[in-house]
């Protein structure tokens, strides 16, 4: 492919050599150039791309991009731009021959519910006859291929590769997460969503490796309302005026709020036999009745987003209401039938925040027992199990104390730990390192009318051990100890 065609929607300044040259291959890992690569300079949290250019150029890269003036062969043609990941962006869509053109994208940031809006979205659409591709912090999904996530919003590149095989498998239109350091590292660039939705914001993410403050945080997820071409905001969220200030969309509103365009209202608990849901009647930009098989209010947001999307896609009343009715996200208050007498879920809450907005959500329901089983990384946070203990303290009626992923910690170290929070409260608790044990202890003490929910591990299928990771999936440990094994 011609560097020039490549370079087409960029601004740069070719400082050494000619664009009129042939470029094999795009790379921005020095381990994968080849004779004629272009190799991009990325600067990362590790490792300075701009260091490795005697490394490429002897492995046959004759073009560089760069962000900063450096040292090269006559032969090396060498472009400098202002940001290279911005840079890689663009570069990525023209050598996979603009992909996101020839499809429909939505893109979904927000500090809680991207992963659950995201499989609605695809339900709902699929329902109604489109082939949906999806990228998120699960996995991406490309027709019948699943590819497990390294990040929530891959490198533009990866981007851009996944958008060419979506196109080439006969995918309509893709849904996709889109993270505050996907947005801050310009994964996103190179082309504009259709569908930009903002769910709500909370500090989080804030720490030496991530956002400085609140303020950056929120900058950098507002970003989306200006690479996209219609946005979609919770009008609820207290920080809705900053979070469209400068916005250059066309804009749209969802919640409860009487000025937002999608209204909830009349919102009510259901619940039936080992499952809790809700209902509401949905008002303004269209009107039905919705029910969801998924507890809380924080349910009644998912399906606003993914309601306020589809509409854009002329789905019908009778295919929204089927799809949420059967919705359903790994790992995201996923409950898994055990009894008819109590009601067991999976929830990925591994930290105080969420863990907090998942219990008060599931008091609503007045269960004769609320039972919290978790445990807590290691290597991570000590003060994240210190919070943890006391939330489930504060708000279960039984808290399960158990593993994790202990990583290169002694699980009962970590124990102690979630149990130093736990003494701030007067909950009660029982010690059980051993997950399985745990969960059979949780089954088999069940009473007619609790709510058990097993916290941390979601999605995940493995525990994390002294640098090994073994399979561990609760929904077979769950299988197991009914079956008796």
């Amino acid at each position: 492919m011609k560097l020039s065609s490549l370079l087409e929607r960029l601004e740069y300044t070719c400082i050494q050599g000619s664009t009129d040259r042939e470029v094999t291959t795009v790379v921005y890992d020095s381990r994968k150039v080849q004779e004629d690569s272009l190799f991009i300079c990325i600067r990362g949290a590790v490792a300075d791309g701009h260091k490795f250019i005697p490394d490429v150029v002897a492995k046959g890269a004759k073009t560089l991009v760069v962000e900063e003036e450096v040292q090269a062969p006559e032969d090396v043609t060498v472009i400098l731009v202002k940001d290279t990941r911005y840079a890689m962006a663009f570069i990525s869509a023209a050598y996979f021959g603009y992909p996101a053109e020839s499809l429909k994208t939505i893109g979904i940031t927000g500090t809680k519910g991207k992963t659950t809006t995201t499989y609605m979205v695809k339900s709902i659409l699929e329902n109604a006859g489109y082939k949906v591709g999806l990228i998120g912090t699960i996995e991406a999904i490309i027709g019948e291929k699943v590819i497990p996530a390294a990040n929530t919003t891959p490198e533009s590149f990866v981007i851009q590769q996944y958008f060419r095989e979506m196109v080439d498998a006969g995918c309509d239109c893709v849904v996709m997460e889109v993270s505050s350091q996907g947005l801050m590292l310009h994964r996103t660039q190179g082309f504009v969503f259709d569908y930009g939705i903002f769910t709500n914001i909370e500090p989080d993410h804030i720490g030496p490796n991530e956002h400085r403050d609140f303020d950056h945080y929120l900058s950098c997820k507002s970003m989306l309302l200006k690479q996209c071409r219609v946005g979609i905001v919770n009008r609820d969220d207290e920080h809705f005026d900053r979070i469209i200030e400068g916005h250059t969309c066309e804009l749209e509103t969802y919640g409860f709020s009487p000025e937002a365009d999608l209204r909830a209202e009349d919102a009510k608990l259901v619940g039936g036999k080992g499952y809790l849901g809700i209902s509401y009647h949905l008002r303004g930009l269209m009107d039905f009745q919705v029910e969801i098989d998924i507890p809380g209010k924080f349910s009644i947001y998912n399906s606003l987003t993914a309601i306020a999307i589809c509409r854009h896609f002329r789905v019908s009343e009778e295919n929204i209401i089927k799809a949420l009715k059967v919705a359903k996200v790994k790992g995201r208050i996923e409950m898994v039938k055990v009894s008819d007498d109590f009601t067991l879920m999976i929830d990925y809450a591994h930290n105080a925040m969420a863990l907090e907005s998942l219990l008060t959500t599931l008091r609503e329901y007045q269960p004769h027992r609320l039972v919290c089983l978790f445990g807590c990384g290691g290597n991570r946070s000590r003060l994240r199990r210190y919070e943890m203990g006391e939330v489930s303290g504060r708000l279960a009626d039984l808290t399960i104390i158990t593993s994790d992923n202990p990583r290169n910690e002694e699980p009962q170290a970590i124990i102690d730990d979630i149990k130093v929070g736990m003494a701030k409260t007067d909950g009660k608790y029982v010690e059980i390192p051993d997950r399985k044990e745990a969960i059979s202890y949780a089954i088999h003490h069940g009473e007619p009318g609790d709510i058990i929910i097993l916290a941390g591990k979601g999605h995940e299928d493995y525990q994390e051990i002294k640098g090994k990771k073994y399979p561990m999936d609760e929904r077979v440990l769950i299988a197991d100890i009914l079956a008796g094994r």
